[in-house]
């Protein structure tokens, strides 16, 4: 006997079957979205200029990056805080960071030298030889550019600045001479970005204008030579001189060019370019706690990761902020702070990159002396 379905009985089931087909609709899958935290954010300048130069992390654990015009920046954990020339600078421009022995932070700028107590910012006066011939450079004459900063062992500060290498005792400046008539860049009277000391003691000088990198036993100095890399371009620039950076866990010394780098083994000279996988020149090398090694560098040669045989490349396809590197930093829980070009600042964990900068084109926010914590 044949069924027939009646009006009410075919309404129910057409109902049924919209309702079982809507429910069992697939779903595009929903991307992962960042989670909400405090970033740095910049005020001053254009969107596309300035970097995020250098970072430490105190001994109580806050962050401090360097950027260039928009100050420095403090970062607890929970907020930044942004320190302008209101709060003391002398500049708002960073270019160095030091914390000594006793907690102080030295920061340096283009203008000069500035020291952060705890409490307030003081600016600082190095006195120059009275024989230091002028800069006869037009674009930085009147800078006062400190490059690079250390405490030694001993606890001497080395300061490299725009008018040469400077010492402090906790008493007084008083100029090092590297070499005679050797100039950098910048001016005649510095031949000196960077210092670094071995762990046997010896001091290691580099930058740019030198031929090769210079070495103090605290007796005298010697001029290592290098073999010359060649900086990207259309026409490829050879690059002899080198930054020194760190000394790894088995002792090797490493340095650094707009070509590539170098790895010195106490006994000669290795250089690492584009042909053993490492991308563009290198203006920043960093140890983390597992002794793996990476490198940072300019003109979009983004991060990469060196594990003692090969080296990956990290960019922004896969997080990364600004593929041109300023800054690395790892802190004390083993992320990785990377600054970069467009005052961009990215943190890596191991898994992945969170940005942790932003531009607002506002009105800065004065911070009082009071207000530094």
């Amino acid at each position: 006997m044949t069924k027939f379905f009646s009006p009410l009985q075919g309404f129910t089931f057409l109902s049924i079957l919209i309702l079982f087909l809507a429910c069992s609709e697939t779903k595009k899958p929903v991307a992962p979205q960042e989670m909400a935290h405090p970033k740095l954010i910049k005020t001053i300048g254009a969107p596309n200029y300035g970097s995020v130069k250098c970072g430490l992390q105190d001994k109580a654990g806050n962050l401090w990056f360097g950027t260039t015009e928009n100050g420095l920046y403090k970062y607890d954990g929970k907020s930044f805080q942004q320190l302008l020339i209101a709060d003391g600078l002398i500049s708002n421009s960073i270019s160095s960071l030091l914390e000594d022995s006793t907690g102080k932070i030295w920061i340096g700028t283009d203008k000069g030298l500035c020291l952060y107590d705890g409490n307030s910012i003081t600016q600082i006066e190095i006195p120059l030889p009275k024989n230091l011939p002028p800069n006869t450079n037009e674009l930085y004459r009147n800078s006062q550019m400190i490059f690079g900063m250390i405490q030694a062992k001993n606890g001497v500060i080395w300061i490299a600045s725009i008018n040469g290498v400077f010492t402090y005792d906790g008493t007084s400046f008083s100029p090092f001479q590297i070499k005679v008539n050797s100039g950098g860049f910048l001016s005649t009277n510095h031949n000196v970005e960077k210092i670094f000391e071995d762990r046997a003691g010896n001091f290691w000088f580099g930058g740019r204008g030198n031929e090769g990198v210079y070495r103090y036993d605290g007796k005298s100095v010697t001029q290592l030579k290098l073999e010359v890399l060649y900086q990207d371009g259309p026409t490829p620039k050879p690059t002899d001189w080198a930054w020194p950076q760190l000394q790894d866990k088995d002792g090797n010394i490493w340095f650094s060019n707009w070509g590539g780098a170098y790895r010195y083994d106490g006994k000669s000279f290795r250089g690492f370019t584009k042909k053993d996988g490492l991308k563009g020149g290198v203006g920043h090398i960093v140890e983390d706690q597992k002794g793996n090694l990476w490198f940072g560098g300019d003109a979009g040669a983004g991060l990469s990761l060196y594990d003692g045989t090969n080296f990956t490349l990290f960019t922004k396809e896969d997080g990364l902020i600004h593929n041109s590197i300023w800054s690395i930093l790892e802190d004390k829980a083993g992320n990785l702070w990377i600054g970069t070009r467009e005052t961009g600042l990215s943190r890596f964990d191991g898994k992945t990159f969170q940005t942790y900068s932003e531009y607002k084109q506002e009105p800065p926010t004065d911070l009082k002396e009071d207000n530094i914590k």
